[in-house]
């Protein structure tokens, strides 16, 4: 018997977003049926890619046909999903085949691994997390949802980043380091000390550059 295709609705149609489609059509199985809009309408007027873009007032009448991931890289995406949640949408896991995910750790719905990312074992990603390329995550990690760890980041064993971190392309975080809630890490920045929640760290040891911050 045929496996069932997975229809793949992408929300979001800034470059990332294509990103996430080339990704998608890397996964046996999963076939991309468009993109999701919710914030200039005209957008919807042409295609991405050579695909439809439908507007998220428009969606729920696909629900049962298809499944959806956000694609927006900013650690505000709740905001996208609690929108595709309000329409009945349920969510994909996206795990490119280059990916290397230990078998003793839970990724959670919504999720996007992206190319050569690995995330070791006893870790717990939390749901709507993206994986950028090369990013490396320890065990016994624990990643909170909506977080976004970019490309070739380096998050040691034995750390938590709570829900919606931004750790920039390149950070290093040592082991059993605590990264707060909607704290943003700095590109390149290697952190040897734990982040408060809502703060902003840079630099070869990170310091803190800003407070009172809500993500990226």
């Amino acid at each position: 018997m045929k496996a069932q295709t997975c229809r793949l609705l992408i929300l979001g149609t800034r470059t990332f977003a294509e990103e996430v489609a080339d990704l998608a059509s890397a996964i046996p199985g999963v076939q991309v049926a468009g993109f999701v809009e919710n914030m200039d309408r005209e957008r919807c007027d042409r295609p991405l890619v050579g695909l439809p873009v439908y507007w998220i007032d428009d969606v729920a009448s696909l629900a049962d046909s298809h499944v959806v991931v956000c694609a927006l890289s900013t650690t505000f995406r709740n905001r996208f999903v609690e929108q595709a949640a309000r329409m009945g949408l349920t969510f994909a896991t996206l795990i490119h085949p280059t990916a290397t995910i230990s078998t003793r750790s839970d990724v959670g719905e919504g999720c996007i691994l992206n190319a050569a990312c690995v995330i070791g074992s006893h870790s717990v990603l939390g749901p709507h997390i993206i994986v950028n390329r090369g990013a490396l995550i320890g065990h016994h990690t624990t990643i909170g949802r909506f977080s976004s760890i970019q490309p070739g980041a380096n998050i040691a064993g034995a750390c938590s980043v709570g829900e919606a971190a931004y750790i920039g392309m390149g950070a290093i975080i040592l082991d059993h380091i605590t990264i707060g809630s909607h704290a943003v890490v700095g590109a390149g920045a290697v952190v040897t000390r734990d982040v408060p929640d809502h703060t902003q760290v840079m630099g070869v040891p990170a310091r803190v550059v800003k407070e009172n911050i809500e993500g990226h």
